[in-house]
């Protein structure tokens, strides 16, 4: 039976899916809506999958759709595994399928999909989303989509928004294995290089260095010089400090880059599938590259020992903080809010102390980097951290 929501019309089933890339506690964001979409006695399921369980119903024993009954929330995990599952990559612009004859092709079932929402008769969509999905999520609106999209994100890199889903809950895992990290360097008395996540922004390892008294902080605002970095760890290793932690997120960037290794050919590039934009590059493995190359380069401008570690793939499973475990509720129910005033086309936001909700198209296509000027900067260096320059 269908429900009056006033500006939305007539609702009869709210959906709700997650996008490509796991995230601690993502059953906490399916709680929320899921427990304020029964309040307005609608009902709610979730897409295996991404949209695989709407494409591909018969490769899942339930049809590919989960109904969330009170049974199901009673028993719930918030900080289990995500029930509803990620795809590979969500994408319904561009679905890679295997022919009759074994050759990769890729189709546009965007239209596809929106029949299938029709046929389930899913009046809108919630989906838990990182960066590249604004941008499916925006098309997929203009093409008729009812869709509130929620912002996830390991590194806080989603422009419009303070804090993006499972970033706490990085942070907080992240400072642990950098104490622990600093201990056994402190015991072997060599510089340990902590690669963390980061690849466009470096909020992850700035908060993180800040917290635990890195030596040195590298991230991708902030093109670093590594014989500058070399020559302060060399007056901070005094007799009686014969170690050192330097932080470095993947995106880390040099004024004197290294030579180029050999990339893999655009054939590989092409057939990977998760090969976009600066993946191609390293289509197999990008992850250690930046700590390799900082303690390496480290290693032979001062003659110390380094170690590189790298924290990346790590910090994606555990449980949620009870940070990320309030704003994934949070966010949920927002998200169900906003249906309810019939804002679609739409990203919830955290202004602290509020929720909020923005046009997709204000975080289209940008990413929420480090402000060379914020105040965690400021702290940094009145902590003495080096930032690989001056700034």
């Amino acid at each position: 039976m269908s429900t009056y929501i006033g500006h939305a019309g007539s609702l009869q089933r709210v959906a709700i899916n997650m996008g490509a890339g796991y995230v601690p506690g993502m059953n906490t964001v399916v709680m929320g809506a899921a427990m304020a979409a029964g309040k307005l006695g609608w009902e709610m399921v979730g897409i295996r999958d991404g949209f695989e369980g709407l494409l591909c119903p018969e490769r899942y024993p339930d049809g590919g759709l989960v109904t969330f009954d009170r049974q199901l929330l009673d028993n719930l995990d918030p900080a289990g595994g995500g029930l509803l599952g990620q795809a590979a990559r969500v994408d319904p612009f561009h679905v890679r399928r295997v022919t009759k004859d074994d050759m990769v092709e890729e189709l546009d079932l965007s239209d596809l999909l929106l029949e299938k929402l029709k046929e389930e008769k899913i009046d809108a969509l919630i989906s838990v989303i990182g960066g590249r999905g604004i941008s499916i999520f925006h098309k997929l609106h203009r093409k008729g989509l009812n869709t509130v999209c929620i912002p996830r994100s390991l590194e806080n890199d989603i422009a419009a928004t303070a804090v993006s889903f499972g970033f706490n809950s990085a942070l907080s895992f992240t400072i642990e294995m950098l104490d622990r990290c600093r201990q056994a360097a402190q015991s072997a008395r060599k510089i340990g290089v902590v690669e963390v996540l980061g690849r466009q922004a470096g909020w992850l390892a700035l908060q993180a260095g800040i917290a635990v008294g890195a030596d040195v902080v590298l991230i991708p605002e902030i093109p670093c010089d590594l014989r500058k970095v070399a020559a302060r760890l060399k007056e901070k290793m005094k007799f009686r400090r014969r170690y050192g932690l330097v932080v470095v997120a993947e995106g880390a960037k040099f004024v004197d880059p290294p030579k180029a290794e050999a990339k893999p050919s655009s054939l590989k590039a092409t057939l990977s599938p998760l090969a976009d934009g600066d993946d191609s590059e390293h289509v197999i493995q990008r992850s250690g590259q930046a700590a390799e190359t900082v303690a390496s380069r480290l290693q032979l401008l001062i003659a110390e020992e380094t170690f590189p570690l790298v924290m990346g793939p790590w910090v994606r499973g555990g449980a949620p903080t009870a940070v990320d475990r309030q704003l994934g509720i949070a966010y949920g129910a927002g998200a169900i809010r906003a249906i309810r005033a019939g804002k679609y086309g739409v990203m919830m936001s955290f202004a602290p102390p509020d929720i909020r909700h923005v046009p997709l198209a204000e975080a289209l296509n940008k990413v929420r980097t480090v402000p060379v000027d914020c105040e965690f900067i400021k702290i940094a260096q009145s902590l003495g951290i080096n930032l690989g320059r001056e700034v």
